[in-house]
């Protein structure tokens, strides 16, 4: 098992995954947010990733998920040779990730609008077997074009399930967008909700332990647009 690395070792993993569709920008857009997670939010443990108590991140934003490989090598996960064999004939590195292959993936993910719903769920059991666990779920803005979304946004709100935060990757590549801002939507439905520059490490953590007792946390992490040079 490869020795955990650092946020500088991320941008040499991803160039070891090679092929047509890698989803490259959609996997840029999430590093910073994923690194600070990993590094400094999240209770996870690569030696133990079931433990029933770790926190839960779900990526709902799955394709494109060669920053969350990336990450999961640096942290301890994974081997770093299977970067290499990404996407490869029998490799447990999928264009979408899955988790019954890749140790500390939560959920099989692609299909835009599920996450949401699905970390609802989690947190909400979490809750019933009186578990002091965070379950984070990771979105795109353009994502939130998806109907699923608002009615899981809505329900999480009025429920209070403080276990709960959303991270928002935006970066400008919404198909309709959302009136008044992302944040704005968040807060109209009872949630805690705040803006974040999701290139700053230290802004993002800041917004990650924002306080944000019996009501979910949305944080909205903006990169730059989608097409653009970093």
């Amino acid at each position: 098992m490869r020795s955990p690395t650092g946020y500088a070792d991320l941008a040499g993993l991803m160039t070891r995954m090679t092929g047509d569709e890698k989803h490259e920008p959609a996997a840029t857009s999430t590093l910073d947010v994923l690194w600070v997670l990993y590094d400094r939010i999240l209770r996870v443990d690569p030696q133990h990733p079931d433990d029933p108590d770790r926190d839960r991140f779900l990526v709902s934003k799955g394709h494109g998920p060669m920053a969350l490989y990336a990450v999961l090598v640096a942290r301890g996960f994974l081997d770093d040779h299977l970067l290499d064999r990404f996407a490869g004939y029998d490799s447990p590195l999928g264009h979408h990730p899955d988790r019954t292959l890749v140790p500390g993936v939560e959920i099989s993910s692609g299909s835009l609008g599920h996450g949401l719903g699905l970390a609802v769920g989690t947190a909400s059991g979490l809750l019933l077997q009186g578990r002091d666990a965070r379950t984070v779920v990771l979105v795109g803005d353009a994502e939130l074009d998806e109907g699923s979304n608002f009615e899981a946004i809505q329900y999480a709100g009025r429920a209070g399930l403080s276990g709960l935060s959303a991270v928002v990757v935006d970066n400008s590549s919404a198909s309709h967008g959302w009136p008044g801002g992302i944040a704005g939507r968040f807060t109209a439905e009872g949630w805690v909700a705040v803006d974040a520059d999701g290139r700053d490490h230290d802004a993002l953590e800041r917004a990650f332990r924002t306080d944000h007792t019996d009501r979910p946390l949305a944080v909205v992490a903006h990169v730059e647009p989608k097409g653009s040079p970093r």
